[in-house]
């Protein structure tokens, strides 16, 4: 939105030229939702408290978790409106891809609502019954499949890249949707199962986001793709000012979700932010650099396969209390420890998969 009047400008005072570089636009972008979190945080609680708006805590969990029932949760709402309006002021809006990552981004983030809506206002424990949760992010996760394929414009657009071989990719065809559905709605749900202690979920999906946006630069300039050997996707540059309010808006709302937390993202925050680094990193081709760089999410995901499947099957449970970051409270770690920790692993992972533009 700015961008069109920048342009205008420029034609009057060579300054405002400065807006059309890419990187300008997303420092901006990281300060404009950065600024929206700080400033309408404060703002954001009270509410939430004045309509006691708060978190359930489960009987079974760690004991030190009960006293966070009542912490106003449903704050991701937040930080998807700093991501929407930092977005639309500084991305270029004739972009198809920005389109296609801000609508599944909110779309999912009004599934997150609505579930949130039903368990803490309506006080419904079932929340948005799973088949319709199901269902509404599998539309939006097919939708943004098919728009990506039938818009593809050349054939490294829909191919899988395998990451630390050099000129190796794989031709999935039609095969890309299905790929890319299980990627959108897998990260949605597995960054929401990461989300259980204070910043926990939001720091990961900083680092893994800022990362995404150097692949975001990277594969949208024909010249460094060229030389790093990665697909060269036209257009994809400009998710860097989308990546960059995510980065901001995660960084905001981390000052007041940080131990102990002043208040929760909830579903509306987490099955945004999953979809988010999983739509984008389809349009890079990036998926599988996504899976090294978002280990936590899925160490998360995998723990929760693997209790449900054991228990089933057995009768008995792997761990002491599934999704892991549970486990490891249970065993005595104070939460501070184990958040720490699972940001430090994130770090140690984001850098394994930048490495793999270089590492072929």
């Amino acid at each position: 939105m700015l961008l069109i009047l920048a342009d205008f400008l420029s034609n009057y005072i060579s300054g405002f030229s400065v807006f059309q570089y890419l990187t300008m636009r997303a420092i901006l972008g990281v300060l404009t939702a950065l600024l929206i979190s700080v400033l309408f945080g404060p703002l954001m609680i009270r509410k939430l408290q004045q309509y006691q708006i708060g978190q359930s805590v489960r009987d079974d969990g760690p004991e030190s978790h009960l006293s966070k029932a009542g912490t106003p949760t449903m704050g991701g709402a937040l930080i998807l409106i700093a991501i929407a309006v930092s977005t639309l002021l500084w991305s270029d809006l004739s972009n198809r891809y920005v389109w296609i990552t801000l609508v599944v981004t909110l779309l999912f983030g009004a599934v997150g609502w609505v579930d949130d809506y039903r368990k803490v206002v309506e006080k419904n424990s079932r929340g948005l019954p799973a088949r319709w949760k199901y269902f509404w992010q599998s539309v939006g996760g097919l939708g943004a499949a098919l728009v990506l394929y039938f818009t593809a414009e050349s054939p490294v657009e829909v191919d899988l890249l395998v990451p630390y071989m050099k000129d190796y990719a794989i031709e999935l065809g039609i095969g890309f949707v299905v790929l890319t559905y299980f990627v959108i709605v897998g990260s949605s749900n597995a960054v929401n199962l990461t989300d259980g202690l204070d910043g926990l979920a939001i720091m990961p999906t900083v680092l893994v986001a800022g990362a995404l946006a150097v692949f975001c630069y990277l594969s949208g300039h024909v010249k460094f793709a060229e030389y790093l050997q990665i697909p060269y996707v036209a257009g994809s540059g400009e998710l860097i000012v989308f990546c960059g309010a995510m980065v901001g808006a995660g960084l905001g709302f981390l000052w007041f979700n940080t131990y102990p937390a002043q208040v929760f993202m909830g579903d509306v925050g987490a099955l945004a932010l999953g979809a988010a680094l999983g739509v984008v990193a389809v349009i890079v081709r990036q998926e599988l650099v996504l899976v090294i760089m978002g280990g936590v999410f899925v160490m998360e995901t995998v723990s929760v396969i693997l209790q449900v499947g054991s228990f089933k099957l057995t009768g008995r449970r792997i761990f002491r209390m599934a999704p892991i970051h549970h486990h490891f409270e249970l065993k005595g770690w104070p939460e501070p420890r184990v958040i720490v920790r699972f940001w430090i692993i994130t770090v140690i992972l984001v850098l394994i998969g930048l490495a793999s533009l270089k590492l072929r």
